[in-house]
């Protein structure tokens, strides 16, 4: 009876088509899934940077992490979401170095310790991310206006960086 059990179920999911035994859900529900998932793991920093996009059923996550746990964590919890068929993981894993990780911690001491980004500092997920590979250091995430981007690329200068890139982007945009 058990045999015969196993073998119709066994049957049944070889005739069902592979996108059927996925569950639907449409691009932007899932694409919000996957910002919340992101926006909530509490082992991501202001020191990584994940995003991701819905490509059909298959989900592209893109970014840099200070772990190679991280990248492999992420992946696996965007896997469990309702609609989600496939992951294409492309986040980096960033190279371990003694002078980048001084290099985050002064540069966010910079940010946000000055009273401009003191309420940014004080967010459960502040928004302004410093993502520091070999020296160079990109400033990313959201800020409430120009000027808070100018000054936080100030503020991240004059450190031994190689280079800076700001892709802050301010509300409006």
């Amino acid at each position: 009876m058990k045999v015969r059990l196993a073998a119709a179920c066994l049957a049944a999911l070889l005739v069902l088509p592979g996108a059927a035994r996925v569950q639907e859900v449409p691009d932007d529900v899932l694409a919000g899934a996957i910002a919340a998932t992101l926006r909530n793991d509490l082992r991501l920093t202001i020191f990584d940077q994940v995003n991701g996009h819905v490509d059909g059923a298959t989900v592209v996550l893109t970014g840099k992490v200070t772990s190679p746990e991280k990248r492999l964590e992420i992946q696996q919890r965007v896997a469990t979401l309702a609609g989600v068929a496939g992951i294409r993981n492309h986040v980096t894993v960033l190279p371990t170095s003694r002078f980048d990780d001084d290099l985050r911690y002064r540069i966010s001491r910079a940010i946000y310790g000055h009273p401009s980004f003191w309420t940014y500092a004080a967010m459960p997920h502040p928004p302004i991310h410093i993502i520091v590979e070999n020296g160079h250091v990109t400033l990313t995430g959201i800020v409430n206006s120009r000027v808070e981007r100018a000054m936080a690329r100030s503020l991240a200068s004059g450190y031994g960086e190689f280079s800076i890139v700001n892709e802050l982007r301010t509300n409006q945009e």
